[in-house]
């Protein structure tokens, strides 16, 4: 049986190791669970392996904001103590503390 431990949590804010953008994950799978299209979709170089957990996150760049789907492989931790700006952060988190989300209400 796999087991995955993910390294970030629900609430966190993260930034992509290659891409110019950071989000607040929201959502976490174990392993890959997106479509194969999707998956194709990424040039074959660069696609990160399926085994390790991946993320949803309320994203953010310097033109837009809109929902990401990211390999942990690709993330880590972001350091500037900024709030997202993403206009859903509000209704899913409260009160960013040392680059954490507290979640509003308890996750069914």
């Amino acid at each position: 049986m796999l087991r995955t431990q993910a390294k970030f949590n629900i609430g966190q804010v993260v930034r992509h190791r290659k891409f110019p953008f950071r989000g607040v994950v929201f959502d976490i799978d174990p392993v890959f669970a997106n479509t194969d299209e999707w998956w194709e979709a990424i040039p074959e170089e660069s696609r990160p392996r399926k085994e390790q957990p991946f993320y949803h996150l309320l994203a953010e760049n310097a033109e837009s904001y809109y929902v990401a789907y990211v390999s942990e492989q690709n993330l880590q931790p972001d350091e500037t103590g900024e709030p997202v700006g993403h206009p859903q952060v509000d209704s899913m988190f409260h009160q960013l503390e040392h680059g954490q989300y507290q979640i509003d209400a308890p996750l069914n």
